[in-house]
């Protein structure tokens, strides 16, 4: 995807964008990029979620794009104010790789797969379709999202190229 108009999406960040633009994230390793569509409205938006739940959270000031349970829901609010509605929506999603091995089954070390089914039950909650993904794996991904088209490009060292 050749693109002039690139909107950045940091780590535990989330960005929105309406008509035109590609929204691109890079890093995802255990990270999960969720990307969200409304292809009547042309509303596109995307977060990059580090954490599966906000109950873990430390900080004062809560970084809603950081947690799954928080990320989403914010992402809906401000595509919504762009004109999307969530019953149109449609979901891709990226990443959430197991990026290192651990002795045990210990939970807390199976980040990238707790990203993944967060995300997942988040959606399930608004009723939104997940309609591809690419997830797992133990390889980082840098993910575009065209807000023209709806298509997700994942790039990766191990797996080159993909179009979702």
């Amino acid at each position: 995807m050749i693109q002039d108009h690139y909107i950045k999406v940091g780590m535990a960040d989330l960005n929105v964008t309406h008509l035109t633009g590609v929204l691109k994230t890079t890093g995802l390793g255990s990270c999960v990029g969720l990307t969200l569509y409304d292809s009547k409205a042309k509303v596109a938006g995307m977060a990059h979620v580090m954490l599966p739940t906000s109950e873990i959270a430390r900080e004062g000031n809560l970084n809603l794009a950081k947690y799954a349970d928080t990320a989403i829901p914010e992402l809906l609010r401000k595509m919504q104010a762009l004109g999307a509605v969530i019953s149109r929506m449609e979901a891709k999603m990226a990443g959430g790789a197991q990026m290192f091995a651990f002795a045990g089954n210990s939970d807390t070390m199976r980040i990238g797969p707790r990203n993944v089914e967060s995300c997942k039950e988040m959606l399930d909650q608004y009723s939104i379709p997940l309609r591809a993904e690419d997830t797992g794996g133990s390889y980082g991904r840098t993910i575009e999202f065209d807000c023209d088209n709806g298509v997700l490009l994942i790039r990766s060292v191990q797996q080159g190229v993909k179009e979702l």
